[in-house]
């Protein structure tokens, strides 16, 4: 079982930046990938980037160049760096763990807000 937390979310203006955490309530360190998924209202849970265990990560088209994953495996947290939003970021962002095949724990989502 893993236990995930974000936190970082907000109201921000266009063109704003945001950082979001994830901390998990266990080692991440084996996990076969960390990512961080969007739904807004009306619309289905979308993946918005992920980084695997070697580090590599990929990236939705509509956040690439904009929006940074990371991860501290020290620190069992994973962070999503958005810079340059726009109203259609808006969202419930959630962390997502997959320590292995096809196990997915989530977090309870944090709401992020682009509006002027």
């Amino acid at each position: 079982q893993v236990h995930l937390v974000e936190s970082g979310g907000g109201l921000v203006q266009p063109g704003g930046s945001l950082r979001l955490s994830c901390e998990a309530s266990r080692s991440i360190f084996t996990f076969n990938a960390m990512g961080w998924y969007r739904q807004a209202p009306g619309k289905e849970r979308e993946l918005v980037a992920r980084i695997i265990s070697g580090g590599r990560s990929n990236y939705a088209d509509s956040v690439k160049s904009r929006f940074t994953i990371s991860r501290d495996n020290g620190r069992n947290m994973v962070y999503l760096q958005m810079n340059s939003l726009k109203p259609e970021d808006t969202a419930v962002y959630y962390c997502n763990a997959n320590p292995t095949g096809a196990l997915h724990y989530w977090g309870q989502g944090t709401q992020v807000t682009v509006s002027s």
